[in-house]
């Protein structure tokens, strides 16, 4: 991926981030200069900014680099040498640039002229509160258990009818109608997954003990607070988190158990096994919206949508393609998963994820897209602010999931097979919920009781899915339902970081809800809250998009009420 050259005016052309003796002098000069004026300081922050994204920007492109290709060795280490020998280096010196512009008696003015200085300075208030020299050491450790825990899930393959299959591809024939052959598949993918359980599960216990030091050395009783403070949470408590689970378990969990009931009983099973939730209760053959290898398919219909919904969308998705910021087919040494990341510097946004010809898919991409969008969006913003809270952040990227589901003619000639997609899409939505109230409650257990004991952390997930997981039988497999939390990537390289989704998906669903009455007017609202970056904080954020940041019953049940009618709407 070669990098689009930047105009710069501090960082010279020629520097390489992965050389400290290069990168040092600079992060010095910055620490020297002492701003004189308000514009002074304003130019200052630009010649930081201008660092900061030459080197993210680098920074990511490895990380890239390495996702695409975990099965080689030369990708790894280059990954890990900026991991292990820059990062550790350059932190310090960006906590001392941080401070030093939290101390200048010109910041007032600044946070006069434009309120995106006064979130920044809050922003980085936070980040000095929790700061320490003794942190980096730590951090960089988990950073390197993080990665052996992808590598373990990229090594991770089945062999299914003949063939040696990733993860993600063996997931297709879980909506097979042959039930057999979904039982094979699901017991080899968790059988798998369980083969290398007590690794991943050492790889987790160093991450607590990691992490309950963090806390410590911010002076923390625990890591939630850490987390709060290192992820901005300045609009919600862990509190309302609570409600939260407690009002998907009343509205949701109810609507999840009747949709199983309904698929067992057109299922004509005596109960509903852990592989019968994917297929289609009908027995039609599985959704396949583009050949497993199409990629180029996916892509183009993918942006056909965008285009219908916007014209600007369907450029602004167009310039990835242009770009090759796009990594879209699964692979054998490839990271599982999805994600969108930015180039900070270049002022293009990446897509990578594992796509085998399956309308999740198509899902995964308008996700990500949304993502991308907004990165474009605010791509103008001072770096230090381009990025919202990731709760509005997912309300980006979740609303194309739901707005563009209603263009899935896109990919299927039969009207059934597009309604079965929006279906779809409107059940995972509920069915999300739930498992998102389940991995959010799991992880304020784990931080709220450190030295916990294997045996305690396996017996708090089984109750939590007694709670909130759907009624199926899973009778000779409590094995590896007690094993299932190791398969949420998130717990491993994003700590209590789940309750984000749940939240941005009510946000989605309030768009959604728009778009039916007035698409133009949802678009454009969309539009114009994702051009403001995190200059704003959450409220204001969800009310420039045209809908309210309220994550309780209030909101959820009426949303719940409306999923369900459309839901019978689409019947089955």
């Amino acid at each position: 991926m070669a990098a689009i050259a930047p105009l710069r005016q501090f960082v010279p052309a020629d520097f390489d981030p992965s050389q400290w003796p290069a990168a040092e002098p600079l992060y010095l000069r910055l620490l020297e200069r002492d701003p004189a004026s308000a514009e002074e300081l304003e130019r200052w922050l630009a010649d930081f900014a201008e660092l900061f994204s030459a080197c993210d920007e680098f920074s990511n492109r490895r990380y890239i680099d390495y996702t695409c290709h975990t099965d080689d060795p030369a990708i790894k280490q280059r990954y890990l040498q900026f991991v292990e020998e820059i990062e550790p280096r350059a932190k310090p010196l960006v906590f001392e640039l941080r401070r030093k512009f939290l101390a200048s008696p010109f910041l007032p003015q600044l946070k006069t002229k434009d309120r995106k200085f006064a979130m920044l300075a809050k922003m980085w208030a936070a980040d000095v509160e929790i700061y320490s020299d003794q942190s980096v050491p730590l951090q960089t450790q988990a950073t390197k258990l993080i990665t052996r825990f992808s590598d373990i899930q990229g090594e991770m393959t089945v062999h299914l009818d003949g063939q040696e299959l990733t993860l993600p591809q063996a997931n297709q024939f879980l909506e097979d109608n042959d039930r057999n052959k979904r039982q094979a598949a699901w017991e080899a993918i968790n059988g798998r997954r369980y083969q290398d359980r007590e690794m991943v599960e050492s790889i987790f216990d160093e991450l607590l003990d990691l992490r309950q030091r963090l806390s410590a050395n911010a002076g923390l009783a625990d890591y939630r607070g850490y987390i709060w403070k290192e992820y901005k949470r300045f609009d919600y408590s862990a509190e309302q988190c609570m409600a939260f689970a407690d009002a998907i378990e009343k509205t949701c969990v109810p609507l999840v158990d009747e949709l199983n009931r309904r698929q067992q009983e057109e299922l004509g099973l005596p109960v509903l096994r852990p592989w019968d939730l994917d297929v289609d209760a009908k027995g039609r053959p599985a959704l396949t919206p583009f050949g497993r290898d199409d990629v180029d398919t996916l892509v183009h219909k993918t942006r056909t949508i965008f285009d219908r919904l916007s014209p600007a969308l369907g450029e602004d998705f167009h310039s990835l393609e242009t770009n090759h910021n796009l990594d879209l087919a699964s692979r054998k040494g490839k990271a599982p998963g999805g994600y969108q990341t930015s180039l900070e510097e270049s002022g293009q946004p990446f897509i990578f994820m594992n796509a085998v010809g399956m309308q999740n898919d198509v899902d995964t991409l308008l996700h990500e897209g949304g993502h991308a969008f907004h990165m474009l969006a605010a791509r103008n913003q001072l770096v230090f602010v381009r990025n919202a809270p990731i709760e509005f952040c997912e309300v980006a990227s979740m609303s194309m999931e739901l707005l563009g589901a209603d263009h899935m003619e896109i990919f299927y000639d039969n009207p059934e097979d597009a309604n079965r997609a929006r279906r779809k899409q409107l059940e995972k939505t509920v069915r999300v919920l739930p498992w998102i109230a389940t991995i959010d409650s799991f992880q304020h257990w784990l931080y709220a009781n450190p030295g916990h004991t294997r045996d305690e952390r396996r017996k708090h997930w089984l109750g939590l899915l007694d709670r909130f997981a759907a009624k199926v039988d899973w009778s000779g497999y409590e094995h590896f339902r007690a094993n299932g939390w190791q398969r949420q990537h998130h717990l491993f390289g994003s700590p209590l970081y789940y309750v984000e989704y749940g939240i941005a998906q009510l946000g989605a669903l309030q768009m959604w809800v728009k778009s039916r009455h007035d698409t133009r007017r949802a678009i454009a609202n969309y539009r114009a809250a994702l051009k403001l970056g995190g200059t704003r904080p959450l409220p204001e954020l969800f009310a420039a998009a045209g809908i309210v940041f309220d994550f309780s019953e209030r909101t959820l049940g009426p949303l719940m009420e409306a999923v369900g009618e459309e839901l019978e709407r689409l019947g089955r």
